[in-house]
């Protein structure tokens, strides 16, 4: 199984971009892994919320595969523990599920035509973290979560 973080935004903290890219290395051991990102709109400053999530939603569609597992990082979404969260990922690599994809809207949410796609939603708190924050939260969970498929030290009980 692939797993995907399909992203809108690119990521410009330089120490952010260092931490993922540790993560990233570590995780190519473990399972097949890549962020996309999808440009950030032009003019978004000039168009309604609605319209913003629209063309971004045009754009995070595109990226889909017609046999792709969607799940969206959402507020409103499940949250797990980290065992929690391996446990699913092991499931879903049972069920033979190909490609993976989580899925980082813009600042304001998703369009209806995301949700519709999506087969779940999934949050990492109840607190909200910055669209480049949780790209780290993110490929540090999964990393642990390969880590507790595995049996190694990584994570503590």
């Amino acid at each position: 199984m692939k797993i995907t973080l399909l992203v809108v935004g690119k990521t410009n903290e330089s120490y952010l971009i260092e931490a993922i890219g540790i993560f990233d290395k570590r995780l190519k051991h473990y399972v097949p892994f890549q962020i996309e990102v999808i440009p950030e709109l032009k003019n978004a400053k000039n168009m309604p919320i609605t319209q913003q999530k629209e063309k971004e939603a045009e754009a995070i569609l595109k990226q889909l595969q017609e046999t792709d597992e969607v799940i969206l990082l959402d507020e409103t979404g499940t949250q797990y523990s980290s065992k929690g969260f391996a446990e699913m990922i092991e499931k879903k690599m049972t069920m033979g599920v190909k490609r993976l994809v989580f899925v980082v809207g813009g600042p304001y949410g998703f369009a209806p035509s995301v949700y519709e796609r999506a087969q779940k939603k999934m949050s990492f708190s109840k607190m909200t973290f910055s669209h480049q924050l949780i790209r780290l939260i993110f490929i540090e969970q999964v990393y642990r979560a390969m880590t507790i498929l595995k049996g190694e030290p990584y994570h503590h009980e």
